[in-house]
Parts: structure tokens; sequence; C-alpha cells
């Protein structure tokens, strides 16, 4: 599935001049590098997308967003032309992230007595509508794993031929213990000697070595009743591994992604994202595969990966049941964009503690910010001589700190290219944006300097993408009681103004009076 996302306008040496190089932390090299293309301009990015077997939640999204911000600032920011690949799991995944056990998907699809497929197409449904909600950019192909079964059997024989892959009773497993390019464990840290199966890995007595993974599973034994099922690969001949036919079989997790990577992208790439959870084994499990096929290293040059989210002192997981889906976060009230904002306020290599007085902070942000760029936006005055004396005083003590008056609207910019450019550091560069805020409403600004500023509430709003606003549909009863409170000021009737503004805000809106009325919206 592609729909090629036309890219937003490239601002890049127009309004950020002083650009440094991109700085990104490899999780390959424990370290921030400078960002090298291979290509240039164009940029090959690959994103673990989900495992349809239920609807994502907001920790999967809050990866999905990382990789979503990284790619808009390489194409607003630098006006590289990115091509970004982010797949769908609709087989293979086991429970777990195993070896073996049962099929997420298919898991599922025995709880409600539907084909699995079934499942796969609902939550698919129910993911490409969340992801339009919170404005997240269409990638250039969006693969599913089914869709690419007979380059998994080919990339299973080169394995095979190689000598990097092995046959036993129920599957195709990678020897880890072969020579690879790069080291089995690298990514993560581990060791092949201190590497254990444990939870996510099982210990099958055939195997050579306990971190041995599943290329491509036979349907015998627990798996004989796997519906999503093809012929095999093309096999040493069945003495070797004492079977008395080939049975047929399905993917295994991982070669998933370094097939649909391959196919799409090339030997190698620019950029591998995805959540700290698919660094082992999966990421891990993807450098080898990868890169014993082609016969290349790097796979990949930079990875990237979004540390978890905490809820309620444990991370949000399936598995625990703590998820919060999309829903739930409309359901109290919030904005897809107010998750986007609080989502992206924190560094992607840092824990966010979820927390719903965190939302409701983030709500107040972003509308600031919304509010501040709709100001910017007004061409018939400047921003400054439109506030009231007692405003501008309040405002010009608050700002005193930042009042660059002699650097201009560069200042800001440059603070908020250069935060973006440490790592995609969105806390700094959301802290320039507060800081351009106050210098722009407490400084008199020249035509040039309000054209500059808009340029870059612009190039803002196209880089973190929740800053458009929004006509808000405000309830009849608040409506009626708006109208009241209209006609009461009309009268000058300023007590009973008072009364229904109090009423108001017991129904979670507030109200403001500007030259052009009354505006109220949801605190």
């Amino acid at each position: 599935m592609s729909g090629r996302y036309r890219p937003p306008p490239f601002w890049g040496r127009a309004l950020y001049p002083f650009l440094m190089p991109l700085r990104l932390y490899n999780t390959l090299t424990k370290k921030e590098e400078d960002f090298v293309l291979l290509a240039p301009p164009c940029v090959t990015m690959y994103t673990c997308g989900p495992t349809v077997y239920s609807r994502p939640h907001i920790g999967n999204y809050s990866s999905f967003l990382m990789a979503d911000i990284l790619r808009r600032w390489l194409e607003v920011g630098h006006g590289y032309d990115v091509k970004h690949v982010k797949n769908i799991t609709d087989v293979g995944h086991l429970l777990h992230d195993a070896d073996h056990g049962d099929d997420k998907i298919q898991k599922e699809a025995e709880k409600e007595n539907v084909h699995p497929l079934e499942i796969a197409k609902r939550h698919i449904e129910e993911y490409l509508e969340d992801e339009k909600l919170l404005n997240i950019l269409e990638p250039a192909y969006r693969p599913r794993a089914t869709e690419f079964i007979e380059q998994m059997k080919t990339m299973t024989e080169a394995l095979l031929t190689s000598g990097h892959a092995y046959v036993i009773g129920d599957g195709v497993y990678f020897d880890v213990t072969s020579k690879t390019l790069t080291p089995y464990g690298a990514l993560s840290g581990n060791t092949i000697d201190a590497v254990k199966a444990g939870a996510r890995v099982a210990i099958k007595e055939e195997k050579k070595h306990p971190s041995d993974f599943a290329l491509w599973k036979f349907c015998v034994s627990e798996n004989v009743s796997h519906i999503l099922r093809w012929p095999s690969p093309q096999l040493l001949p069945t003495s070797h591994y004492s079977l008395p036919t080939i049975p047929e079989g399905f993917p295994g997790w991982h070669i998933e992604c370094s097939t649909m990577s391959r196919s799409l992208l090339g030997d190698q790439i620019d950029i591998h994202t995805g959540g700290e959870d698919n660094i082992f084994p999966h990421h891990e499990c993807e450098i080898a595969q990868s890169e014993s096929v082609t016969g290349k290293k790097p796979f990949v040059r930079y990875w990237l990966h979004k540390r978890r989210i905490d809820m309620g002192g444990a991370k949000m997981s399936k598995s625990l049941g703590n998820v919060l889906s999309l829903d739930d976060i409309r359901e109290r009230g919030f904005d897809p964009m107010d998750l986007r904002y609080y989502l992206l306020s924190v560094h992607y290599r840092t824990h966010l503690k979820f927390s719903w007085k965190g939302m409701d902070d983030a709500r107040k942000a972003r509308r600031s910010i919304v509010e501040w760029m709709k100001e910017s936006e007004d061409a018939e005055c400047s921003l400054s001589p439109r506030l009231s004396a007692e405003v501008r005083l309040r405002r010009t003590k608050e700002g005193e700190r930042v009042r660059g008056r002699d650097e201009g609207t560069e200042q800001w910019q440059k603070k908020f290219a250069e935060a973006m450019d440490a790592d995609i550091n969105t806390p700094a560069a959301l802290a320039a944006v507060f800081d351009c805020m106050t210098w722009s409403r407490t400084s008199p600004l020249s035509s040039d300097e309000r054209k500059s500023l808009r340029s870059f509430c612009g190039s803002l709003s196209h880089t973190f993408g929740c800053f458009d606003a929004a006509e808000e549909v405000i309830p009849r009863d608040v409506q009626s009681l708006m109208d009241a409170r209209a006609a009461a000021r009309a009268a000058k009737n300023f007590a009973e103004s008072d009364r229904l503004r109090g009423f108001i805000e017991k129904t979670g809106y507030e109200v403001r009076d500007t030259p052009k009325g009354q505006v109220v919206r949801r605190r």
C-alpha cells in the first residue's frame, strides 16, 4: 500500500541560514553522530509499524510520532526527500515475541471465532484512522507482511545456502554463532555468551544456541492449526532434517522487516526507527539477517529508538492491561492534537510518565501557541500595539530576560533549529518558541519582523504538526449561556454577565472578552 506524500514547503537555508549538521543518537554506536546520507538528497527510512492483533495504544503512537517529527524536520529544515516505509505486521508475530506459541493475530481470531485476516483488517482500519487524527504523515509505502511472503522465502533460502541458517523439526533457524558482519548483540549491548533465552526467546534442545531465532516456522506440532500458511522455502534434502515431506509454514517475525526494508529501500538504509522494546531481539535479528544476505555493512546507518511510556509506575503494555487508546484520550475531552503535543514535548530518549495533569498542561501550552500563531498571521496590525497598556506592562516584566530587540526573530529561529539539530531536542525547541512568543508580544515589531515571524510560525507548524487552529464545536447549553451573557453585557448588566460567566466555567469552558466580542473555549 502506498500513498506518496507531497513534502511541505522547504524553509531550510532561507529561514535557517545558520543550520548546523543534524546530529542523531545512534543506538548501535551509543553516541551522537553527524547525519550523513547514503545517497543525497534522498533519505531512506524504515519504521517498525504495528502488529494488528488489537488497536494500537498511545505508547505505540509515541514511537510513530518520534519518526514523524524526525521526518518532518528532515524535509522542512534540511530539504531532504524522505522515502519512508512503515510496515504492518499481519502474520507471524508470536506471543511474547518468541519462536513458539500462538500467533498474536490468530489468538485474537480464535477468541471471536473469525478468520485472522478479519481481525487484521479491522485493526488496520482503526490504526489508519488514528494516524490521520494524530496528523501523522502518510509514508511512501505501508507494506503488509502477507504481501512479501515470496521475498521472505527467498531470503531464508539464501541464508540456508550461505550457512547462516539450519533446519530442525519445527522450522528454519538463524545461527547467531555464524560469522556475521556486525557481531550479534552489538545493538543491544549483549554478547553471544551472555545472552540467554529468558522469557522472550524459547529454548529448544534442537537449536544450536539458545538465542538462535526462527526464520520460518513449519505447521507441525503446536503450529499445526496455524491458519495463515504457505508452501515452505526450497530447503535442503528432506533426509537432512528427518522429515518425510516439507510441511507448509509461515514466516518468523524478524525476517519480515528485513525483507520489506530490502525490497522497498535497498540493501542499506539511512535510518531505522522503533520503540526501545524492538532493540532486542527484533532489531538485533534484523541486522544479522540482512547483512548476512547482502554482505553489506552497515544494514542501517542510524538506529533511533523511542523510550517507553510509563503508566501508574509500570511501562504501558498490552500484556499488563494498562494501555490507553486514542478513544480513551478523546473521551476525557482532549483533542488528538493535545496528545500529539504531549508526546512530542518530551525528548524521545526520555521516559514519559503519563498523567492526566500532563495532558491538561499540554492542552493549555498547545492552545497558547495556537493563539499566538493566529495573532502573528494577522496582517492588519502588529502583535504588540493591539495589546492594552496594562497587558503590555505585565508581559514586558515577564519577558525582560528574552527581549533581544536588536537581534529580531532570527535569534529564536536559530535556537529552534539548534535544538532540532541536536538529536531532535523537542523540549529545547519548544522553549525557544515560548521565548519567541514572549519577545514578540513585548517588542514593537517592524513589517519585516512580522513577516519573518510568520515564516517562522509556518515552519514551526509544519515541523510539529499540531498547531493548526481548529474551530471548536460549542455545546448548545454553553452557547445559550454565551448568548445570554452577550445580551447582559450589551445592556451593561455586568453583575448578570459575571453570574453567567460562573455558570459557563462550571461546564468546563472559559470566557474571554476581546475587541471582537466574547470568545469561549474548553478549559
